[in-house]
């Protein structure tokens, strides 16, 4: 049985050879796995957990390749859909001298856009303990339908929801209507992760405050989750909140950092799921969380640098030690 079902986008980015340059000023690109969704269902399998993603790429050599990629991190691949005529997409993917990251994404459309619902392995959702999105899924028919159809089909069969918005506003057709799309489907999540960045964009407030942060809060949500960056991230539930030191590390590429947390949180709660409930159990996950999210950091791309449990483990050995 598969555990965490990751449904959305998976695509390649193209990551400058040299770090700090822009992407006019890069004179070579290399070539990555990544999309959010996906990342998050290879983090999940290369920490010991069991995934599958529900997606489309174009049957191009590229949409082969990441299907491929997928079947080699041991992630079900019996969702994946290959269109003809779509290609799969493609983003560029710098990280500034001023630690920003830009982003070009080459979508007209792109197979990922194009998932019907006719499309979708139900069977596959039905089976699983939780269902992760994002936003980027939202932004165009018709595959914006097809999200819908299967959060509703893993809601009624008792799934927990697992949203991270994943902001990446070059794709929607201006900031308000990211805002509107995103905030759609908010109060349909048992669980959300939000980085600091993104609960600023939403709220148009000030992410430290908790006041800010908790404007963002429903009834029925089980846990909120505010990533802070290397400073680690903060936990809101209606029982308790908190926060759980990050790791410093030297950084390269933020890219996938974010899904190296999510994917190591969803897979100690498909294990465990008195981890959303327990305090105790909350802080080591996500302290293991932390580390896996720091570690990604650490090369290029997203998924060559998602870590293993031994990895992340040592990680936290060696900042204990200190």
């Amino acid at each position: 049985m598969t555990s965490v079902v990751c449904f959305g986008e998976m695509l390649i980015d193209f990551v400058p050879d040299v770090a700090g340059v822009s992407l006019a000023e890069s004179t070579g690109f290399l070539k990555a796995p990544g999309g959010a969704p996906a990342n998050v269902a290879v983090a999940i399998s290369k920490l010991g957990g069991s995934s599958g993603f529900i997606g489309k790429v174009g049957d191009d050599e590229f949409g082969h390749m990441l299907a491929d990629i997928l079947k080699k991190n041991s992630v079900n691949v019996e969702g994946v859909c290959f269109d003809k005529e779509a290609r799969t997409a493609l983003a560029f993917v710098t990280l500034k001298k001023n630690g920003e990251r830009e982003f070009m994404f080459y979508r007209n459309p792109s197979a990922d856009m194009l998932l019907k619902e006719s499309e979708l392995n139900l069977k596959l959702i039905k089976q699983a303990k939780i269902f992760h999105y994002g936003s980027i899924s939202l932004i165009s028919e018709p595959c914006r339908s097809s999200h819908m159809a299967a959060m509703k089909a893993a809601k009624e069969a008792g799934l927990l929801l697992s949203y991270d918005p994943n902001v990446r506003l070059p794709l929607w057709p201006s900031p308000q209507a990211a805002r509107e799309g995103i905030k759609s489907i908010w109060n349909h999540a048992d669980f959300i992760k939000v980085s600091d960045d993104e609960v600023a964009f939403l709220t148009n407030g000030d992410a430290q405050k908790e006041e800010v942060v908790m404007s963002l809060w429903f009834d029925g949500l089980k846990m909120l989750i505010v990533t802070d960056g290397e400073k680690g991230c903060r936990y809101f539930s209606k029982s308790f909140k908190g926060s759980v030191p990050g790791f410093s590390v030297n950084t390269v590429d933020t890219t996938g950092a974010g899904d190296a947390f999510v994917g190591s949180l969803l897979s100690s709660i498909a294990k465990d799921a008195s981890t959303l409930q327990d305090e105790a159990k909350l802080k080591a996950s996500l302290k293991m969380a932390n580390a896996c999210g720091a570690i990604c950091t650490t090369q290029k791309g997203a998924i060559p640098a998602l870590p293993t449990e031994s990895v992340a483990k040592e990680l936290i050995a060696k900042s204990e030690a200190k």
